[in-house]
Formats: structure tokens, sequence, C-alpha cells
């Protein structure tokens, strides 16, 4: 990307430079030499990266808990307390725990009218969903423990497919047929 001053200059918009001078919104078709002479610098773009995983393309996210320190290595107390920073594991797990419970929300009600009446029994086909739920989140859940490196974390994302066709979902996200 060109760069003036080390600002970009978007292709199709007129800029000026430092003395003022406006240049045309057709500066992108000059040549390359007119382009350094009027004192354009070329700058590689960044690499691109999954912002999911990485802080930037050479920085990965932690995957487990970090506990949090200042630039001399200090800990970080608040309130007394070690302040940690959740790596991506934990923080997967919690959006796991939510989606099950988005998931069992719908039915939450039949189980709290049958503790509550005796005549009232949930059917069995939304015992067996519930039980599924579960089941798939504490899977997915031990899928992500398990889960040693950036590489198999991010193969938890990963849609199986057989000739560029899905055949299934992702391991993060294979949840029961919905009721």
């Amino acid at each position: 990307m060109w760069t003036y001053n080390g600002k970009r200059i978007k292709e199709g918009r007129a800029w000026r430079n430092a003395d003022g001078i406006q240049h045309p919104t057709s500066w992108g078709r000059w040549s390359d030499a007119e382009k350094v002479a009027a004192g354009l610098v070329w700058v590689d773009p960044p690499a691109s990266f999954d912002n999911k995983f990485y802080w930037d393309a050479n920085t990965p996210k932690a995957l487990d808990d970090v506990n949090a320190v200042d630039t001399d290595g200090n800990p970080i107390m608040e309130d007394g307390v070690q302040v940690v920073t959740l790596g991506l594991k934990s923080q997967w797990k919690a959006t796991i725990k939510q989606q099950a419970g988005g998931l069992l929300a719908p039915t939450d009600w039949m189980v709290i009218k049958a503790s509550e009446v005796d005549s009232y029994s949930v059917p069995a086909n939304i015992l067996t969903y519930r039980a599924a739920v579960r089941t798939a989140s504490n899977t997915i859940e031990a899928a992500i423990d398990a889960a040693a490196n950036h590489t198999a974390f991010m193969a938890l994302f990963d849609v199986p497919m057989v000739d560029g066709v899905p055949t299934g979902n992702a391991p993060i996200a294979d949840w029961p047929e919905e009721i």
C-alpha cells in the first residue's frame, strides 16, 4: 500500500502533501517512479491473520490462563487477588456453557413444572434432547481441554469436508439437532 509520511493514501482519493499541494484522485495511475518522486512510499500490507486466534500475524493468543503482571514482572492484584487473563480455552469453554444453557433454556420450564407438579412429567424426547445437549457440552469442553497447541485448538473450528462438501459440524459446534 502507498503511504505518505506514514499515513496510508487510498487509491481513487486525492491527497495533499506537506507543502499543501493537492494530488489528483488519479494518482494511482502514475508509475511507481512518479509516486516515489511525489513522496509516496510503498509499504507491504500487514499479513492477514485470524483475530479469533491471534493478536497479529505473529502473535498467537494464549491458550491457557495467564497471571497478569506489570512491566517489572510483579503480579497485578485487584482486591488482594491476582488478576488472571483468560486464555482461549477458558473463553471458549465459557462460550460453550452459554450455548448449552441457551439450548436448554426453552425446555427448562418443563423440568421446573415436573419438579413442582406431581401429575406432570417431562416428555421423553425432551429428556433425551437435554441429555444430548449436556453430553455434547461435556464432549466439546473435553476437546478444548485436550488441545495441546494452537494447531489442535484451531482444528476444533474446522468443518469436516469430503470433496468440498461439509459432512458434519465443526467439533466446537457439534450440538444435537433441535427438537
